[in-house]
């Protein structure tokens, strides 16, 4: 089950600081299950009976400072399309965000928080919807938003998939046995595993159970690993 583990990644993180924390983890019977909780990460671990509630093995968790908008629950990550089926987490800050925002109001897209996060998961929707693949819509998604960014994200018609793009921002592959993970920082996975490479920038993977392709976009590169 994941939401354990992400509990205990984030608890080794908690020395950085943060005023919220969150899950969302991806079950193919279930769909997509989000808590999000303001205040200590105990108060999300106790939300969700220490990760015992959210069933799936695949998920993404955040430990945020408030950058854009207030610090509570709605604003916290992971921030999730208007359709429910795509989550983000996201370090970094999208500097067009207010320009796509508005791009997507006029196509009927409401958003609910205040953060420059909830944009991608939006804009990533959008062109999921238009194209029908995930990771053509990840690449169109990446060539409109400017700034830095290490990225999460999940998709609810993905349920064996976990995707991660970097630009200007700490992100790193974890390699296990069965099992692939990301992380901003080594110390969150290292009880897991030691077997790691960080993204350059430009660099987005995808990672399942049994393996991870790692791709300069737009075009893939000659190097995988399963």
């Amino acid at each position: 089950e994941a939401a354990p583990i992400l509990l205990e990644g984030l608890r080794r993180l908690e020395y950085r600081g943060y005023d919220s924390a969150g899950l969302a983890v991806l079950d193919p019977e279930q769909g997509l299950q989000v808590a999000k909780a303001k205040g200590r990460l105990q108060v999300l671990a106790d939300l969700t009976g220490q990760g015992q509630k959210l069933t799936g093995h695949i998920g993404l968790g955040h430990t945020r400072w408030a950058t854009h908008g207030a610090p509570n629950d709605v604003n916290s990550h992971p921030q999730v399309s208007q359709s429910g089926r795509i989550a983000v987490v996201h370090n970094g800050i999208i500097e067009n965000y207010a320009r796509l925002k508005e791009f997507l109001e006029s196509k009927g897209i409401a958003f609910i928080s205040e953060t420059d996060t909830e944009v991608v998961a939006q804009l990533l929707d959008y062109y999921y919807a238009d194209c029908g693949d995930i990771f053509e819509a990840m690449i169109r998604m990446l060539h409109a938003v400017d700034g830095a960014y290490a990225l999460g994200i999940i998709c609810a018609d993905y349920p064996d998939r976990l995707l991660c793009a970097r630009k200007d921002a700490p992100l790193l592959l974890g390699f296990g046995e069965g099992e692939n993970m990301i992380a901003s920082d080594v110390t969150a996975i290292i009880r897991h595993t030691r077997d790691i490479a960080y993204l350059d920038d430009g660099e987005l993977a995808i990672l399942s159970a049994k393996g991870c392709l790692l791709y300069t976009s737009p075009s893939p590169r000659d190097r995988t690993r399963s």
